[in-house]
């Protein structure tokens, strides 16, 4: 086996998506497009939310919070790769890339707790609804999210900790951010521990959701087969189908991503579907949402409404 050269690395260089530079002003195009669906759609989601009466529930202020983590989580690495896509330097500075690694997982765990929050605010309205306003409060879901939180930036540090002392041989990333596992890639030894962590810890935090998500849907599905009624049975569809389609994207492309050993890697193909979890996942969210959730579509039109009465007010005046 070939030694690698070690060296003491100030400085990461970013590659991207692509280095071929006849592309580069076509993937700025495309991606700057989708960020602003994705930061306009959310943003809209989120107003609707906080101002529209109807929707000052517990549900709707998972949802809000949800779209705030999509928002974070496209503004944390799209906009630098912009600017690297039409830029000759590409370099990011070894404690902007560390920051930048530990605000990621962190958000991006966030996501996942969310989904799993969410999935049992669904079973209790599905399984329990005449006690869901007593079980299911807004002072509930804020504990758990501050709670939430709390523990991905626990689980966060330890990971960048552990990034901060592997000796690099190059700085050269394979990826359009700083991510855990292009960065491991560029270990001069394996990095034993950090994978342990991945398999163990790792699967343990951010898995836990998972399997709380399963056993939400488990209960609810064994709920809806007892449910004699058409009509209660498609609105006990209607109320999940939107939250098992995020659940399934998502974890979906985790899975994809970060549970191999890292000799298994392919960033160039890893990359490629990292703009699928840190994009388009959050661009579909909002329209996932308010194109099969009637509650959403009825607060957007209110909200048109309002705002078009009032620009034909200024315009009158």
């Amino acid at each position: 086996m070939a030694t690698k050269n070690k060296t003491e690395v100030t400085e990461f260089v970013l590659l991207g998506l692509s280095s071929r530079p006849e592309i580069q002003p076509v993937i700025f195009g495309v991606i700057l497009i989708m960020y602003l669906m994705a930061v306009l759609g959310n943003t809209l989601l989120v107003l609707v939310a906080c101002s529209d009466p109807r929707l000052q529930t517990p549900m709707y202020f998972l949802l809000s919070q949800l779209s705030l983590i999509d928002i974070s989580l496209t503004t944390i690495t799209i906009p630098q790769m912009l600017v690297h896509t039409l830029s000759v330097n590409r370099s990011i500075s070894y404690n902007r890339c560390m920051t930048q690694l530990f605000f990621f997982m962190a958000v991006g765990s966030m996501e996942v707790y969310l989904l799993g929050v969410m999935a049992y605010d669904r079973y209790v309205a599905i399984c329990d609804p005449l006690r869901y306003s007593a079980i299911v409060s807004h002072s509930l879901c804020l504990r758990i999210t501050l709670t939430s939180w709390m523990v991905v930036s626990l689980n966060s540090l330890l990971y960048s900790v552990l990034v901060t002392r592997l000796t690099f041989c190059g700085n050269k990333v394979t990826h359009f951010f700083c991510d855990i596992t292009p960065l491991l890639k560029l270990s001069c030894t394996r990095p034993v521990l950090n994978e342990m962590l991945i398999f163990t810890e790792g699967v343990a935090v951010v898995g836990s959701p998972f399997f709380f998500i399963w056993g939400s849907y488990v209960r609810i599905g064994i709920a809806m087969a007892h449910i004699h009624s058409f009509a209660a049975l498609k609105k006990a569809l209607s109320t999940c189908s939107s939250h098992i389609l995020v659940v399934l994207l998502l974890f979906g492309t985790l899975a994809r991503m970060y549970l191999k050993p890292s000799s298994s890697y392919d960033l160039d193909q890893d990359r490629q579907v990292a703009i699928f979890y840190t994009l388009i996942s959050p661009m579909l969210n909002p329209l996932i949402y308010s194109l099969r959730n009637q509650d959403v579509k009825g607060a957007l039109w209110r909200l048109f409404r309002k705002l078009h009465t009032s620009d034909w007010l200024s315009d009158k005046e």
